[in-house]
């Protein structure tokens, strides 16, 4: 698959961020980047079914919106990955799979399956980007390695991504707790820092912090990186199977028309002027 992924790797990892530039301006796109599971009890959650048609009939869509939706629309998008392989559609088959790694990645973040997202119940507000943003940043390029092998076959994708969800949900008691025990250890002035980004001086994390949190976690983010890579690449790579094995050398539709190229601009231009509708995107 690298004849059609590595050519067009600077487009998927460019709009791999649509999704998060969606919610700026669709009021459906928030549900279908997270799940607070917890709300349906303790883990694994058996009250909860895995298929939405039963899901929907216990619950009602309109809760399960209201709670996120993220395991069953990675199917979604897998379903319709599949459809422009099987199409030939060169043009589909970049954004889906730019998009669907956006979701997949989400259902691999702690806190994408926990209530307490920004730990805004437990007075840890910020701990959301702390994980997701500020340790990869600080020790991804210079510490970590994301070569993962071979992608897989995932012979049930559903049973797959809700797999990837229970563990998630299981890290995410870990992942607040353990900021909380390590902020009592160090003070305000070192557990903060200012730092200059892109000419403005803000206060993050400092680096001493995230390299302590990072070692307490047992290198728990990298692991979840690392699944998360395999993940996508499997899915893509299950896509391509089911539809068929199209040879990827005879594409066809592989120019960006008028309109492709005017939604990538409505979804910047949003995301630059918009407020974000539904749960802010934490940061």
């Amino acid at each position: 698959m690298l004849v059609l992924y590595k050519p067009h790797i600077d487009f998927i990892t460019n709009h791999a961020v649509d999704p998060d530039m969606r919610r700026y301006a669709v009021a459906q796109e928030g549900a279908r980047h997270y799940i607070d599971i917890d709300h349906y009890g303790q883990y694994p959650f058996n009250a909860l079914p895995r298929k939405w048609d039963d899901a929907r009939v216990k619950f009602s869509s309109d809760s399960l919106q209201d709670h996120g939706i993220v395991p069953w629309w990675v199917q979604t998008m897998l379903y319709r990955l599949t459809g422009a392989f099987k199409e030939k559609n060169q043009v589909k088959i970049l954004k889906l799979s730019a998009e669907i790694g956006h979701y997949i990645a989400d259902a691999h973040v702690p806190l994408h399956a926990n209530s307490n997202h920004n730990g805004q119940y437990t007075n840890q507000q910020g701990i959301h980007g702390f994980w997701e943003s500020r340790v990869p940043e600080l020790l991804a390029d210079k510490e970590w390695d994301f070569f993962i092998g071979n992608a897989d076959y995932i012979k049930d994708p559903g049973n797959f991504i809700w797999q990837r969800v229970l563990e998630s949900a299981a890290a995410a008691d870990t992942v607040l707790r353990y900021e909380k025990e390590l902020s009592e250890q160090f003070p305000p002035d070192q557990k903060f820092s200012f730092e200059n980004r892109n000419g403005i001086v803000v206060r993050q994390y400092s680096a001493a912090f995230t390299k302590a949190y990072d070692l307490k976690l047992k290198g728990m983010v990298e692991r979840r990186m690392r699944m998360a890579i395999y993940s996508v690449a499997s899915f893509w790579y299950t896509a391509w199977v089911n539809a068929g094995q199209p040879d990827l050398t005879k594409l066809s539709n592989k120019e960006f028309s008028a309109d492709d190229l005017k939604e990538f601009e409505n979804l910047s231009n949003n995301w630059k002027n918009s407020k974000i509708i539904g749960r802010e995107h934490e940061e």
